[in-house]
């Protein structure tokens, strides 16, 4: 490896990549590990892990192994693979690498990135956009310091930039047009009832014939913002200063469009735009898709928070979020299978901290993700969707990757320890069932061992044996630098907590935390 730049321009880089472009430190066997004395969650884990290396397969047109869906899903999507193999890196970073090169080995000479890869072939009739490749692309090469992978990614999203203007600007509005169902991957939505689910003749630059389309679509645009702005982080890693302003203005330019064209203030609500003018006003799960790239900015949010995010009526259901709001006429009942007329979604749910922690709602994250946990312990099939209300699965195919992730990642997030950025995030729930005598063990990027241990009556953290913190009382999140350094303390329950934190060569310390409260130690 070759490429610096202050180490792409976190500090997150510290390991060496290797051949195949991967840090040493991250294909180090058993990065990350959890156990508990709590029979029902260890075994749920242990299933969800042995689901996911289940779900490893290799598909048509590429020849190295990539994680699929799963289910009855036999095949990847790019709306949702890539980012399902970043979540999941830490236990498989090949597949990781492999679930974005895929896409790219597979465009096509115009710039166009195939929909999906199945067992069936490859699909190119719907863009299937939603968390964007280039973002989950930036976080992996960073994350491993693979200059490979970046320089490719680089080079395919740039050319993937212009397929979009090309071929979904008809209207010569700047945002990003939708044709079909299958665009945004929502199935079964009544915000698409009526209209095909894919492109005549499986060719995503062909516009079916029928009223209002192509509709200027919020998240599709939101999509291509998220892009953007991954694209100028790429450009600036890459020594490319002039390029990396010129994708930034163009991220701001699409966001500004997002704001002042498709977001309806009386409302709180962004919706499509159709080829007529006319606004398709179904109050769905665009509103978390537009927040998962960050287009509102805070003062935004937590208006949309306030009045729909966050509203029992609307989409903060007992379990979160509905792909349609509970108050919206539309909700689809009976809830059928697969189905974003109404059921709360896994993939919903597992792009959740890519917005919800951005915003500073840490609290209510851990409701969210607490909920989905005890959902799928109960279940034990890691099935695709389930009724908000009642927090049963619908029935079908057990072995859905989404869900498996969720269970394993939501474990960590809620009483575990994880690394970003170059920041490690400990947090400390007691009493929690997961946290059970549980032990969490992580390898980190950089090479070394952060642990965390709990006792009856503490947690103790460490960093290559050596303590970082004791903390004890109430539940609390500590995030250090990536030598366990700490740098501030922040509330991660829906309560007061009243936490002690006890660091190395200081006297134990009292705090009242607060919802989402931060405290710099």
């Amino acid at each position: 490896m070759t490429l610096d730049r202050r180490a792409f321009l976190t500090g997150a880089v510290a390991g060496t990549a290797g051949a195949g472009g991967v840090s040493a430190a991250a294909a180090a066997s058993g990065a990350q590990r959890f156990t508990t004395a709590n029979a029902a969650w260890q075994g749920a884990y242990d299933k969800a892990l042995a689901v996911l290396a289940g779900n490893v397969r290799t598909l048509p047109g590429y020849p190295r192994p990539v994680l699929i869906e799963g289910a009855s899903y036999d095949g990847v999507w790019m709306e949702c693979g890539p980012h399902e193999a970043l979540v999941h890196r830490k236990f498989a970073p090949e597949v990781a690498r492999d679930s974005h090169l895929a896409f790219f080995a597979l465009q096509k000479p115009d710039g166009q990135l195939p929909a999906n890869i199945k067992g069936s072939g490859i699909g190119f009739g719907q863009i299937q956009m939603a968390v964007p490749i280039a973002a989950t692309t930036w976080e992996l090469a960073q994350a491993t310091g693979d200059e490979r992978l970046l320089r490719t990614a680089y080079d395919a999203c740039s050319r993937w930039d212009a397929w979009l203007l090309r071929y979904r600007d008809t209207l010569g509005t700047g945002l990003t047009e939708g044709f079909c169902t299958y665009d945004t991957g929502q199935d079964n939505s009544p915000r698409w009832a009526g209209f095909p689910n894919r492109c005549p003749d499986g060719d995503a630059r062909i516009c079916p014939t029928a009223p209002g389309l192509p509709r200027l679509c919020p998240d599709l645009s939101a999509s291509t913002f998220g892009a953007r702005v991954a694209l100028g982080s790429m450009a600036e890693a890459l020594g490319r200063p002039r390029d990396a302003m010129r994708w930034r203005a163009a991220a701001e330019e699409i966001r500004g469009m997002i704001l002042s064209r498709l977001y309806v203030a009386a409302d709180s609500g962004f919706y499509d735009l159709d080829a007529n003018g006319r606004r398709v006003k179904i109050d769905g799960d665009v509103l978390t898709r537009v927040c998962g790239e960050r287009v509102p900015d805070q003062a935004l949010f937590d208006r949309l928070w306030a009045r729909r995010l966050g509203d029992p009526k609307g989409f903060w259901a007992p379990w979160p979020l509905p792909s349609i709001a509970l108050d919206d006429p539309r909700f689809v009942r009976p809830i059928p299978p697969n189905s974003w007329g109404g059921a709360a979604q896994a993939l919903t749910a597992l792009r959740a901290p890519r917005w919800m922690e951005h915003y500073g709602r840490a609290a209510e994250l851990a409701t969210l993700m607490q909920r989905w946990c005890e959902a799928i312990v109960r279940d034990g099939g890691f099935r695709q969707q389930l009724d908000p209300l009642s927090g049963e699965f619908t029935p079908g195919p057990e072995g859905y990757s989404p869900a498996a992730l969720v269970l394993v990642d939501f474990t960590w997030r809620l009483a575990g320890v994880r690394e970003e950025a170059g920041v490690l995030t400990w947090t400390i729930r007691p009493g929690h069932p997961a946290t059970e005598g549980a032990r969490f063990r992580l390898h980190t990027d950089g090479g070394a061992d952060a642990s965390l241990r709990y006792h009856p009556a503490a947690a103790e953290l460490a960093m290559n044996g050596r303590p970082v913190a004791r903390i004890s009382g109430g539940a609390a999140r500590l995030r250090t630098d990536a030598h366990g350094r700490p740098l501030v303390l922040e509330g991660v329950s829906e309560g007061v907590q009243r936490v002690m934190v006890s660091l190395p060569g200081q006297p134990p310390r009292r705090v009242n935390l607060a919802p989402d409260q931060r405290v710099r130690l």
